[in-house]
């Protein structure tokens, strides 16, 4: 365990507040990325157990997967996440969590789910980069920029507000319509950092649980 990990009262506090907020997609505002997602992660990890299905995890890129995983605030959000990025796919009890990122390729399994049995999702996005690199397609590649341009604003949001009933999005300094803004009192605020009236909750995770 990391000196700078969260303690379990502040993790039990964090996911509580998120289990005590009743609307269905929230925005976490706050800057502090991996301390957000060590508070989200657990709160799906305690929901997949009361309500067991698939549970979606987008990460913006490779390379912010590999900073969570590095940099997460709680050794399971740490140890899930490494066991989860390869292949994609980890059972957890009676629940499945499922691994994408912001690029249409890595969807392929996350759209052959059932819909029915989809419970949530997290999105987390780095500050630092573009949802969609449209730069990233080849210059003659014209029908694969033409599509990208075409997607609805925050697709890789609202794709999945579509078919998970929660989901819980990680953005610093960005609005999106229709989720609710959450922040946490015990995160300290950063000189640049907006700040609303929040809350949260977490639980402990059983490492033995997880299939792998």
């Amino acid at each position: 365990m990391s000196q700078r990990d969260l303690t379990k009262e502040l993790l039990y506090e964090g996911v509580k507040t998120l289990v005590e907020t009743e609307a269905p997609h929230i925005h976490l505002i706050q800057q502090k990325l991996y301390t957000l997602y060590s508070l989200a992660f657990n709160y799906f990890l305690y929901q997949s157990d009361k309500n067991p299905g698939h549970y979606i995890i987008r990460v913006e890129d490779s390379y912010l997967l590999e900073k969570l995983i590095k940099k997460s605030k709680d050794p399971s959000s740490r140890k899930f996440l490494q066991k989860l990025s390869l292949p994609r796919k980890l059972k957890y009890g009676r629940s499945m969590f499922h691994v994408d990122f912001f690029n249409f390729s890595t969807w392929a399994n996350t759209n052959e789910l059932p819909k029915a049995k989809i419970k949530g999702a997290l999105i987390v996005k780095n500050a630092t980069k573009s949802p969609f690199e449209l730069n990233s397609a080849e210059p003659e590649d014209e029908e694969m920029l033409a599509a990208l341009k075409a997607l609805p604003k925050n697709y890789f949001l609202e794709s999945l507000k579509d078919i998970a009933p929660k989901t819980i999005t990680i953005a610093f300094e960005e609005e999106f319509e229709g989720v609710t803004p959450l922040s946490f009192s015990f995160i300290k605020e950063e000189p640049n950092e907006r700040r609303i009236k929040g809350v949260s909750i977490s639980s402990d995770i059983n490492v033995d649980d997880i299939d792998y």
